[in-house]
């Protein structure tokens, strides 16, 4: 990739992360909203609705060529040996569509969406890659703009993005339709899950290995019993829910405790910061707390983000009135840290190679 490339990828990177769904409170003035929101009214992208049949509509799936579910850092500097498993894993990848001409991306934008994406599936889906079959959907994704208004406009954009992703559900399911299986997602990717952890609740039910909602904030009172789901307590437990938000210190959530605190959940109940859920990836448990040397490794991206090593014994974690807040030394992972010392976008490369042994074990669980 060359210097100008990187450069460009960098810029619109950190565009995305600067407007996420919940930082962007920060930045609320008209001028912003102005120049994120997308052009004119919502309209449904051309072409029509996925079909998720068809390999195509998939950025990853085992029966298809990809290097992405099996990709490895470059040191191979691997923990413990993995031994691939009879599960499935579905992951949602988060906002990489940063354009203003439509509300939602087409199914195959290509360009650098196309770009971002992967980056994402690498740094993310690839935890779970020598484990399970990673199943990942290619979907009309709502732009980063959608997350700026409370509108009619909004609400449709992020409602054809999770229809998208609930008829890759039940295709996955319908070729599925025994495995044990893992849902993964991170930022609207997390979104979606939780939703498909409502919906598909039926389906899910002696079949939920664990659910990684991950960047999206949960409510153990007004969300999970919609889910028909508890909080993951113990590192070997299955059909629960690991969710958490990573926090440098000093951490200032006000940004994201604006926007949620107070809002109604599906359970008719109102969101408090008292019950945010917080799973510590490092400990498996709910509220956890480990010290740095309990990292099996973070993620840690070349400087051209084409390739990654792992670093281990560097970054420990402890859950903190429901947020995950970070101890010991961060390695550079790059320069997107969010207003409050968040982390968001580094939840999983922070932890990879602990979420992947995480998942293991719940696997491994869930089959004795």
């Amino acid at each position: 990739m060359c210097a100008r490339r990187f450069l460009g990828c960098l810029f619109v990177l950190i565009l995305l992360f600067v407007v996420g769904a919940f930082a962007i409170y920060q930045f609320g003035q008209q001028v912003i909203i102005a120049q994120a929101t997308p052009k004119g009214h919502y309209q449904a992208p051309p072409n029509g609705a996925p079909d998720y049949r068809q390999a195509s509509s998939w950025l990853a799936r085992p029966d298809s060529s990809t290097e992405l579910p099996d990709w490895t850092p470059i040191d191979g500097r691997l923990p413990d040996p993995i031994t691939r498993m009879a599960v499935d894993v579905f992951y949602v990848h988060p906002t990489t569509y940063l354009d203003r001409d439509r509300w939602n991306a087409a199914l195959t934008p290509g360009g650098d969406t196309e770009l971002r994406t992967r980056l994402f599936m690498r740094s993310q889906a690839s935890a779970f890659g020598q484990l399970a079959g990673v199943w990942a959907p290619r979907y009309r994704q709502a732009a980063y703009g959608a997350f700026l208004l409370k509108s009619e406009d909004a609400h449709q954009a992020l409602d054809l993005a999770y229809k998208d992703v609930l008829a890759a559900f039940d295709e996955f399911l319908r070729q599925n339709p025994d495995q044990p299986i893992i849902l993964a997602g991170h930022s609207q990717g997390a979104l979606h899950v939780s939703r498909l952890l409502r919906d598909r609740a039926a389906q899910l039910k002696g079949r939920l290995v664990a659910a990684y909602v991950v960047g999206w904030p949960l409510s153990t009172a007004a969300d999970l019993p919609a889910m028909g789901l508890s909080a993951c307590t113990a590192p070997e437990q299955t059909d629960c829910v690991l969710s958490w938000q990573s926090f440098g210190q000093p951490a200032n959530p006000d940004l994201i405790m604006d926007a949620w605190a107070g809002t109604t959940g599906p359970t008719g109940v109102k969101r408090e910061r008292k019950d945010m859920l917080c799973v510590n990836p490092l400990t498996g448990t709910q509220d956890g707390a480990a010290p740095p040397d309990k990292n099996p490794g973070t993620l840690v991206p070349t400087a051209n983000m084409s390739e990654a090593s792992l670093q281990i014994g560097k970054v420990g974690a402890r859950c903190d009135n429901g947020l995950l807040v970070l101890d010991g030394e961060i390695p550079p992972l790059g320069p997107f840290v969010l207003p409050g010392n968040n982390y968001h976008v580094y939840d999983y490369a922070l932890f990879w190679a602990a979420i992947r042994a995480d998942a293991e074990r719940r696997i491994q669980a869930w089959h004795r």
